[in-house]
């Protein structure tokens, strides 16, 4: 049977090599279509959609106008938790200022487009610099990926805010396991601080900057850093700091009851156990903190890929959210391209191709009526659920690989 799964693996491989190219070709005109159009779109949404025309239809920048007035109202010494929306904790309110507490809002619709524009720059730089794409069409194909996914378009034209975190965590979170001085920690640090706009989406890579580093250094000015900008913020705010967090803990757990879908709160609504969200997701959390530091020597890559998939899992999520599976969609690319086993490099490229397949714009919840919308959703999920086992277990053979060459270490004659 094991030969059998190799020999079908080397005919894939070779199948690859004949077609791969034409395939690639048409994947990058499908996808560049599909960019034009759906960011198109959404950066119009963002910039100019006020009200809807029909009763049904989005409201261009909706998140962001609600930013907006929490940013503002939050400095002028307005209470801004009470209201169905207001998850954000008091330090985000700090953070989001430079984008739209000095301005009016048109002119913050632009300000957050151009932002929003040179993010995706941005993570398309560091995608292209590890994803371990060799040839020209290859580069071209990753630097298309972030651009043709139906989130990153929700995230834009509804002024959300993981399309300008996910760079910073990129960028704070691939380089921990070289050397390091104050200077790398405290840039590390300072991205993962504006990572942590939006805890939902970044609490839980934490723990990739807690255990990966053979410091504690970056974590502790992270943490420094927070409390600061949380005491900062609650001056601005006639109530003591721990009503405050009072305040904002119940809005979140609020908005956790119903908000976002394919997830363990929506699961545990689904199944009458509401009550059970905060531990189930705590437990959760932990779970992959504990996970982290028994891997904390695996490839980084690998690392992003599952505790993305843990995060999009552990809490309240909108499909814009779904921009996290970028991540693990990466890792997946740099298996394919880079794994010395054949079999386990063809496994990865075929998760990775139905996972592209299911995220592609304008995306099922947009475009497929019910009931295909349900079935679109089960199938991408059991698609994430096997990419996240993918990963897990190919981390866990990482690591019997690193514990082998410690009790068996090669010894080279001189």
């Amino acid at each position: 049977m094991r030969r059998e799964s190799w020999i079908s693996s080397v005919m894939l491989r070779n199948w690859w090599l004949e077609f791969g190219k034409m395939l690639l070709r048409f994947a990058i005109a499908l996808m560049a279509v599909a960019a034009l159009v759906w960011l198109g779109y959404q950066f119009w949404r963002l910039l100019w959609e006020a009200d809807p025309i029909w009763a049904s239809s989005p409201v261009g920048a909706v998140d962001l106008m609600m930013r907006y007035d929490e940013v503002h109202g939050w400095f002028s010494g307005r209470p801004v938790y009470g209201g169905p929306n207001a998850g954000y904790p008091p330090a985000s309110f700090v953070l989001l200022w430079p984008l739209l507490g000095w301005l009016e809002l048109s002119p913050a619709r632009w300000l957050w487009a151009v932002a929003s524009a040179a993010a995706l720059v941005w993570l398309i730089y560091l995608l292209i610099q590890d994803s371990g794409a060799e040839t020209t069409l290859e580069r071209v194909f990753v630097a298309l990926i972030p651009l043709a996914l139906y989130p990153t378009g929700a995230t834009i034209g509804n002024g959300q805010l993981i399309v300008l975190l996910l760079p910073a965590l990129v960028a704070a979170l691939t380089r921990l396991q070289r050397q390091r001085g104050w200077r790398d920690d405290l840039f590390a640090a300072s991205l993962m601080l504006i990572a942590l706009v939006k805890p939902s989406v970044s609490v839980p890579f934490f723990w990739i900057l807690l255990f990966v580093p053979r410091t504690w250094r970056p974590a502790a000015l992270v943490v420094a850093g927070y409390l600061a900008l949380t005491l900062f913020a609650a001056l601005f705010q006639d109530s003591s700091l721990i009503a405050i967090l009072r305040e904002w803990l119940a809005g979140v757990s609020g908005l956790a009851s119903w908000g976002g879908y394919a997830n363990l709160h929506a699961l545990l609504a689904a199944l009458q156990l509401e009550n059970w969200s905060l531990p189930a997701s705590m437990f959760l959390l932990v779970a992959l903190g504990a996970w982290i530091y028994r891997h904390r020597e695996a490839d980084p890559w690998l690392l992003l890929g599952v505790t993305a998939f843990v995060t999009r899992f552990w809490t309240y999520h909108g499909w814009y959210d779904d921009l996290l599976i970028l991540l693990p969609m990466i890792a997946l690319f740099r298996v394919a391209k880079r794994s010395s086993d054949e079999r386990q490099g063809v496994v990865a490229g075929i998760i990775f191709a139905c996972t592209l397949l299911v995220m592609l714009a304008p995306g099922g919840l947009y475009l497929l009526p019910p009931p295909w919308k349900t079935l679109y959703v089960i199938a991408q999920v059991l698609v994430w659920f096997v990419g996240l086992i993918f990963l897990l277990d190919l981390t866990r053979r990482d690591r019997s690989e690193q514990v082998k060459q410690l009790r068996h270490p090669i010894i080279t004659g001189g």
